[in-house]
């Protein structure tokens, strides 16, 4: 992310964000609410955001993010519900373990990394290989693995519906 922020600062970024989505004003008492952490906390932290030009604060004010702020807000935002999805959708993770991972994620992957997990996200919606069979297929690994017999079971039925899409799509052509 950009102005070497902390994971914390991004954490406080990416709060105001949501808040200011969801109830339009954001407050200092609504930012230490859905951080669990003290009033003094927020306000020193939005005097370091202030200082970064990412916040605009005034004592007894609401907080806003400014233009750059919102730019950095909205990509953490956008890392983390992507991250979220990742493990929930794809590796059906339980939502509340999903989000408190994505968490820790969004601050340490990459922008390479982000670009690579999302270009395989779409891969895996789009490629005849995998789709909704497939996720389930490692869902059922995952709970307990599978036999020998049974994994060539799977791709034996897997080639036939294929080689059935191949000799449609042969056949439009």
């Amino acid at each position: 992310m950009a102005h070497r922020l902390t994971s914390t600062m991004e954490d406080y970024l990416e709060t105001i964000f949501n808040l200011g989505e969801e109830k339009k004003v954001v407050r200092v008492k609504n930012i230490a609410k859905s951080m669990k952490v003290k009033l003094p906390s927020v306000t020193s932290m939005l005097n370091t955001l202030s200082q970064k030009g990412l916040v605009s604060h005034e004592k007894y004010e609401y907080v806003e993010l400014t233009r750059e702020g919102l730019k950095v807000a909205r990509e953490v935002a956008r890392y983390h519900k992507t991250i979220f999805n990742f493990f929930s959708n794809i590796l059906k993770v339980d939502s509340k373990t999903a989000d408190e991972d994505a968490c820790r994620v969004e601050h340490a992957v990459s922008p390479a990394t982000f670009k690579k997990l999302i270009a395989f996200m779409e891969f895996i919606e789009i490629c005849p290989r995998t789709g909704p069979d497939w996720l389930d297929s490692f869902d059922e690994y995952c709970q307990g693995g599978s036999s020998k017999e049974e994994r060539a079971e799977r791709m034996k039925n897997f080639m036939e519906k294929y080689s059935i899409e191949i000799a449609k799509k042969i056949g439009e052509g």
